[in-house]
């Protein structure tokens, strides 16, 4: 049991030295790849609007989830008003971050991984090599970028539909003033809750997409091996996401 478990930590910090080689390959090669801006573009969209509907989807019912349970928790101690500001900060701060990761992972990070890896697999990687064109600029890094770029758009539009599903529960059904409401919210709402929740998103964003991407690229290039890549990226993220949102939450306070 204490070789395997030995043998284990040595091959996660094998694993973390890898990764962040290749992070550091992506950033030298990404000036050069901001020039194609097409390519960029493109990835937004698969990465970011074709996410759209599972994130809004869930951030309605998390935010109405959020305005029955702060509902009846702030019941309790006659504090019904602040139901806008429990939910504001919760989504700004933690909700929103988490969970759009989680299913960003889930959905754009298995996706970039499969893509990858297929790209692996049917040796189109390898032919792009032979015609002297870098396959980490054309195929890795556009990929990446997009990721980093619409994570934390993903987020912002996922607190902005969970304060709404909140404010469907807390003011149409359960009677909470509509002004007090809003007005609790914006004045108890600070920059810097803002601010935690797009540092967090952003920094998500980075490692889902580092992920996803080192995962398709050195995937074994069978079926077998660009599913294995893909659960890899799921497990991972979802690990990694938690980790480092109890490190920046511990920084921020």
């Amino acid at each position: 049991m204490i070789g395997e478990l030995r043998s284990s930590l040595v091959g996660a910090i094998a694993g973390l030295g890898y990764i962040s080689l290749f992070l550091v390959r992506l950033i030298v090669v990404a000036p050069r790849a901001l020039l194609r801006w097409d390519l960029i573009a493109k990835q937004v969209f698969n990465s970011g609007a074709l996410s759209l509907v599972i994130i809004m989807l869930s951030g309605l019912f998390v935010g109405m989830v959020l305005g029955l349970q702060g509902f009846e928790l702030l019941q309790r101690f006659g504090s019904e008003e602040a139901l806008g500001t429990a939910a504001a900060i919760g989504l700004f701060r933690e909700l929103a971050p988490v969970i759009t990761s989680l299913l960003f992972a889930g959905r754009a990070g298995t996706a970039l991984a499969s893509e990858i890896g297929l790209m692996r697999a049917t040796d189109q990687l390898s032919a792009m090599e032979m015609m002297a064109v870098d396959p980490i600029r054309r195929v890795v890094v556009p990929r990446f970028l997009g990721a980093v770029i619409a994570m934390p758009l993903l987020a912002a539009i996922f607190s902005v539909i969970g304060l709404y599903g909140a404010q469907l529960i807390g003011v149409q059904m359960m009677g909470v003033d509509s002004g007090s409401f809003w007005s609790q919210m914006q004045a108890a709402v600070e920059l810097r809750d803002i601010r935690e929740g797009l540092v967090k998103s952003a920094i998500f964003g980075v490692a889902c997409s580092l992920i996803a991407v080192y995962q398709g690229y050195y995937s074994e290039p069978t079926a077998e091996g660009v599913g294995l890549a893909t659960t890899r990226t799921v497990v991972t993220s979802a690990v990694v996401v938690l980790i480092l949102d109890y490190l920046v939450t511990s920084a921020f306070l």
